[in-house]
């Protein structure tokens, strides 16, 4: 059974992500979202970081969605058979 797991971006990092550390933080969120769940994105962090992260949850994720207090939930895709 799929599990909604929400991953947020303001943990990765102390002060300011780096671009040097980006395959840490997408092996952090591919660890953290499994496969064949539900993932909600959220939390401060460059754009770059959820472009690249929601590139790698792709064909992992069942359903990927990005939460934000301005937006609300966002729907980035979802392969959900239902």
């Amino acid at each position: 059974m799929n599990k909604n797991i929400e991953i947020d971006f303001s943990t990765f990092y102390t002060s300011n992500a780096k671009l040097s550390e980006l395959d840490s933080y997408i092996q952090k969120a591919q660890t953290l979202a499994g496969e064949g769940n539900d993932i909600i994105l959220t939390g401060q962090a460059p754009i770059w970081l959820y472009l690249k992260v929601a590139h790698a949850l792709h064909g992992k994720a069942r359903k990927l969605i990005f939460r934000s207090p301005v937006t609300g939930d966002v729907l980035i895709f979802d392969h959900s058979p239902d």
